[in-house]
């Protein structure tokens, strides 16, 4: 097994799934059942992000995976998951880190604020808790979706990543 990071296959879809089926087990913990529930992206959800260019794996088979969109001039962090069998090796960090130095663009995601591996993980790899003045359009237009999913059952925040200043 590697955990090379790739650009997704077709072969990878499934697993994809997968591992957002096993990453979400952990919200059981959190008290959040509706959330561990909840049904992955489908094969065709994937397959878009993947011939866009914007779905990332690691690892053969697939043990982690991020996905992304352009949101107003940022890379939004559409969904980022580990494998249990993954978990804890930086995976996840290695990935986002990786969308930002190919992009060249600040990131930016919507998470639970009150979630250990959420919000406060997010923090401690550089992303800051938006004030509600900042949040762009696009931003808006996510936070309502997630609304209209019954998301906000539980606090949820939008963060930023800016570009690192390299100087």
């Amino acid at each position: 097994m590697s955990d090379a990071m790739r650009g997704a296959s077709v072969r990878d879809l499934e697993r994809l799934r997968e591992i957002e089926v096993a990453a979400g087990v952990r919200f059981l913990d959190a008290g959040m059942p509706e959330i561990a529930a909840d049904e992955p992206p489908s094969v065709e959800e994937l397959d878009a992000y993947r011939t866009g260019g914007r779905c990332l794996v690691v690892g053969e088979p697939a043990l982690a995976y991020v996905i992304w969109d352009l949101v107003d001039g940022a890379a939004h962090i559409e969904q980022v998951s580990v494998h249990p069998d993954g978990a804890r090796r930086g995976l996840g960090r290695a990935m986002i880190d990786r969308v930002q130095a190919d992009t060249g663009l600040a990131l930016t995601l919507t998470t639970f604020r009150d979630v250990a591996w959420n919000a406060p993980y997010y923090a401690r790899i550089g992303f800051r808790t938006l004030d509600p003045a900042e949040v762009t359009p696009g931003l808006a237009a996510i936070r309502a979706h997630e609304a209209a999913l019954g998301l906000d059952r539980w606090p949820r925040v939008c963060m930023r990543r800016p570009i690192p200043d390299l100087h």
